[in-house]
C-alpha cells in the first residue's frame, strides 16, 4: 500500500470549515499520481511515447469524519484489482497517520484508453507489473 501525505489549506475547505467533499478526490488522485512516479511511471512520456492516458470511469467515496483547516491527512492507494484496460484502486484517507481516524474510503477505477480517440487500450505490461509489486 502506498501512503501520501496530504495538508488541508484554508482554500480545501467550504463554508462550514471542512474540506469540501470534491477536494477528497483530488486528494486521492494526488496519492494515485505520486505513487506511479515513485514507481518511475511518467505519466507525460507515456502520452509522448504510446499516445496513452489514465481516465477515471468511476469514483466513489463513503465520507465518514470530516477533514478541517490545517489537518494533516495520510492518503492511501492500492490495486485492488487489474483487467486489459481498467485498473480498480482502493484509497483511505486518516488524520494524522495510517493508525489516525479513518475520515474517507473510496474506490476508484481507471482506463487506460488513445489520447487521441479515447478507444480502450491493454494498460502496459510494465505498469501493471510495477503497480502488483508490494510496496
Amino acid at each position: 500500500m502506498f501512503t501520501w501525505p496530504v495538508r488541508v489549506y484554508y482554500e480545501d475547505t467550504d463554508l462550514g470549515g471542512v474540506v469540501y467533499y470534491a477536494n477528497y478526490l483530488k486528494f486521492m488522485e494526488r496519492a494515485r499520481t505520486e505513487w506511479l512516479r515513485s514507481l518511475g511511471v511518467d505519466q507525460s512520456r507515456l502520452l509522448d511515447k504510446a499516445g496513452l492516458i489514465f481516465v477515471i470511469v468511476s469514483a466513489e467515496a463513503r465520507y465518514i469524519q470530516p477533514a478541517r483547516f490545517n489537518d494533516a491527512l495520510v492518503v492511501t492507494a492500492r490495486l485492488e484489482s487489474s483487467r486489459r484496460t481498467t485498473m480498480t484502486f482502493v484509497q483511505e484517507i486518516h488524520r494524522d497517520s495510517l493508525e489516525g481516524e479513518l475520515l474517507v474510503r473510496g474506490r476508484v477505477q481507471a482506463a487506460c484508453v488513445e489520447a487521441s480517440g479515447f478507444r480502450p487500450r491493454p494498460i502496459p505490461v510494465e505498469i501493471l507489473e510495477k503497480l502488483e509489486r508490494p510496496v
